[in-house]
């Protein structure tokens, strides 16, 4: 495959939390089995403020970003297909899971490839260390071997895409180790990008939706995702009382499925409220060790409530992610979701406005020529 000629690019790097600065570096080339995509844009993902903020367990410095779409700049030798068998060519639009999977690690080797050992060998590298662009948020990303990536259909944006390898194949992994099934209702706890795009593939496997959230403008863009119901927890006296809403939308029993995706741990512990006996309960939100909560063990085991948890994804499900978003073009919003864009040299500023949510879903255009 031919290769484009050798130049400089750019990386975003996080010295610590809230201090940036940019560095450059000669582009490399792949090596057997990588490929370097040109970026075209990426998003700010909540697990990037956590970083931001100095609140990640294993990430602390380094380049940020991992939620994007980008283009075929380079392929290393013998690669000429995606993951998924399709030929790709140079410019062509590829997503990639943002983690490696070695197939080697005792996970990997019982089946569980999304919890790898290596799979953060290269996300927590330095940018001095080649081959460079470790994350995305730069002007070129380093695909390694082992690192599943797929070509995007052409009836898919780049809005909607950007987020595929992150939101949406999280939530649909999560979704279907809680085997969500036709008319089974489903409490949604947050309407940022991983409850919208769970509201979606939700609603295709038959579910019947209740999103709980405390910003009316999240509720309002979760009805348009085709959310059954929505709920503003700030017009419930307690926990209870939201509980009691719950059921009254549920004939009385509770919901047979509840979804924690805000990241807050109080959350988690009140999600096992609005479940009914006998019900699931996917914890997908809470990522960092060390934030404790007072929960209620009692009112799980009295209600015999599965708890499944969920981190990252089974890389094949970035290509069922595609396939879904292909499948449903025009159906849901998803080119609505971002509500702010900022260039490549604005990145701290999109950070910062995200994380004081003067903008709820920011993504960073950089190769747009």
């Amino acid at each position: 495959m031919t290769k484009v000629a050798q130049k400089m690019g750019k990386v975003a790097v996080m010295t610590e939390p809230e201090k940036l600065s940019y560095q450059e570096y000669e582009i490399p080339e792949p090596e057997n089995g990588a490929v370097v995509l040109k970026v075209r844009r990426t998003n700010i993902c909540g697990s990037e403020l956590h970083i931001w903020q100095g609140l990640h367990p294993t990430k602390r410095k380094g380049v940020l970003g991992h939620e994007m779409i980008g283009e075929l700049y380079a392929a290393g030798k013998d690669v000429t297909t995606d993951y998924a068998g399709n030929p790709i060519k140079i410019g062509d639009r590829i997503v990639s899971a943002y983690y490696i999977t070695c197939r080697k690690c005792t996970p990997c080797v019982e089946g569980k490839f999304h919890l790898c050992e290596h799979a953060y060998d290269f996300w927590n590298k330095d940018p001095e260390e080649s081959p460079h662009f470790h994350g995305t948020y730069a002007t070129h990303y380093y695909i390694h071997p082992d690192q599943y990536f797929y070509k995007v259909p052409d009836n898919v944006s780049d809005v909607s895409a950007a987020s595929a390898n992150c939101a949406l194949s999280q939530v649909y992994f999560g979704i279907d180790k809680a085997r969500v099934t036709y008319n089974e209702f489903v409490v949604i706890q947050g309407a940022g990008g991983l409850g919208l795009n769970a509201i979606a593939v939700a609603k295709e496997k038959g579910a019947i939706v209740i999103v709980i959230d405390g910003v009316e403008s999240r509720l309002e863009q979760a009805k348009q995702f085709r959310a059954d119901y929505t709920l503003n927890f700030n017009d419930y006296l307690s926990t209870e009382d939201l509980a009691d809403a719950v059921k009254q939308l549920t004939g009385g029993s509770g919901a047979h499925v509840g979804i924690e995706l805000t990241g807050n741990p109080k959350a988690f512990a009140e999600g096992i409220y609005y479940i009914r006996p006998g019900g699931r309960f996917v914890s997908i939100g809470n990522i960092t060790p060390g934030k404790l909560v007072e929960f209620d063990p009692g009112l799980l085991t009295r209600k015999s409530i599965d708890i499944i948890s969920a981190v990252r994804y089974d890389p094949w499900y970035l290509y069922k992610s595609l396939q879904f978003l292909s499948a449903n073009d025009g159906k849901y919003p998803f080119d609505k979701i971002l509500d702010a864009e900022f260039s490549l040299d604005e990145i701290k500023t999109a950070l910062d406005k995200s994380a004081s949510r003067e903008v709820t879903r920011a993504t960073i255009l950089v190769n747009q020529d």
